[in-house]
């Protein structure tokens, strides 16, 4: 018996009750994404995603269960949404700094560096090298960013660095990131080529440790395999995976979860399909979200047909990054969808629950290691 975790990062479905206070008044990631373009979303639809309150009222039949997730934990980046969907419910906001981080910390991290840096602002990761890219090419200095969500980033050149060289940066500000600078993540950024630059695969995140089991470690410690594919490994810092799989782009990620769904094993198998977020809902490219969607559509519709008849698969996302959004270009706290599908599932309307943990919850009941007061399992099998 196998579950699926499928994350479309970035795939909200309307603003949340709390949503003023993050500056998302009126984001609907799904809703104006649809109003703009006409999606073709056959496999997902049929699941049910336009029958998910709060989205269309669909009159067509799905052939799965679904709902809409409401987020508890105080935030809307990538770490917390995963970690809650995983079962951890982050009650303190991981620390950001919108104005740059201050200048102590800054003169800490050159001195570990052994350099000075360039920027210390919020920036679009595409943006900062286009401004500040030509000077580190001058001067050497690495470009220190962050964003609304709880971040540093560096980013270098692959001329005037090695990888192995950046990583080591990346590693030396992990170890200056604590208490009141305990980021969520470090992230490495390299790019290349000539202005405007283009940033390459070999990103690297360096994240902080889940503070509790998460569904990887209970599937683990259960004597299943635990297999992340895409960031997954670098989300929960390994903690809880048999076997991680790098990918270089959502495609790559969804033919590699094609490839392992025909193995035999049990477990868990949990992926993350990050272009929509970073390639297209940060750099507000509603149409190449659009378009991805529908790739992403397309090759579930692959991995339908290769799934075992006691598999489970998990649709979902983390937050929302509505390309529509104008207020800034960083995530936009919405619902997320949940749309669940196997050979056993009920076509099911579980309306609006809180918590992402609810994830968590149903695959330990399926898998039959502990369930949890949030399953839905029982709801949605015969």
């Amino acid at each position: 018996m196998r579950s699926f975790i499928l994350v479309i990062d970035g795939f909200g479905i309307g603003a949340m009750p709390d949503c003023k206070m993050f500056n998302d008044f009126g984001a609907n990631t799904l809703k104006n994404i649809r109003a703009a373009y006409e999606l073709n979303l056959p496999v997902l639809s049929d699941m049910g995603l336009y029958n998910i309150d709060g989205t269309y009222n669909d009159d067509r039949q799905p052939i799965g269960a679904y709902g809409r997730l409401e987020e508890l934990s105080k935030g809307k980046d990538t770490t917390v949404g995963h970690w809650e969907m995983a079962g951890v419910i982050t009650n303190e906001p991981m620390p950001t700094f919108p104005n740059g981080f201050p200048q102590s910390f800054i003169s800490k991290l050159e001195k570990e560096l052994g350099t000075k840096v360039l920027c210390n602002k919020p920036y679009s990761g595409t943006e900062v090298i286009k401004d500040y890219g030509a000077e580190h090419l001058k001067t050497g200095y690495p470009i220190v960013y962050t964003s609304a969500d709880s971040v540093l980033q560096i980013a270098v050149h692959m001329s005037k660095y090695t990888i192995d060289q950046l990583y080591d940066m990346c590693e030396k500000a992990r170890a200056l990131c604590t208490g009141k600078y305990a980021v969520g993540r470090v992230i490495a950024r390299p790019f290349t080529g000539e202005y405007p630059f283009t940033r390459t695969s070999e990103r690297k995140d360096y994240s902080l440790n889940p503070p509790a089991k998460t569904i990887l470690d209970f599937v683990k410690d259960a004597g299943m395999e635990s297999v992340a594919v895409g960031k997954i490994e670098y989300i929960f810092n390994g903690q809880g995976i048999t076997r991680s799989i790098h990918t270089v782009s959502n495609l790559d990620g969804l033919n590699k979860t094609i490839e392992i769904a025909k193995e035999k094993f049990d477990g868990l198998v949990f992926v993350n399909l990050v272009d929509t977020d970073m390639k297209y809902g940060h750099r507000r490219d509603l149409f190449g979200y659009a378009k991805a969607l529908e790739e992403i559509d397309e090759k579930v519709a692959e991995l339908l047909k290769v799934m075992r008849h006691d598999d489970v698969l998990y649709i979902t996302g983390d937050h929302g990054c509505d390309p529509t959004h104008k207020a800034h270009t960083d995530h936009t706290r919405e619902y997320t969808p949940l749309l669940i599908y196997g050979c056993d599932v009920v076509p099911t309307n579980l309306g609006t629950m809180k918590g992402f943990d609810v994830i968590c919850d149903t695959i330990r009941d399926q898998l039959g290691i502990g369930g949890g007061p949030k399953s839905v399992w029982e709801k949605i099998t015969r």
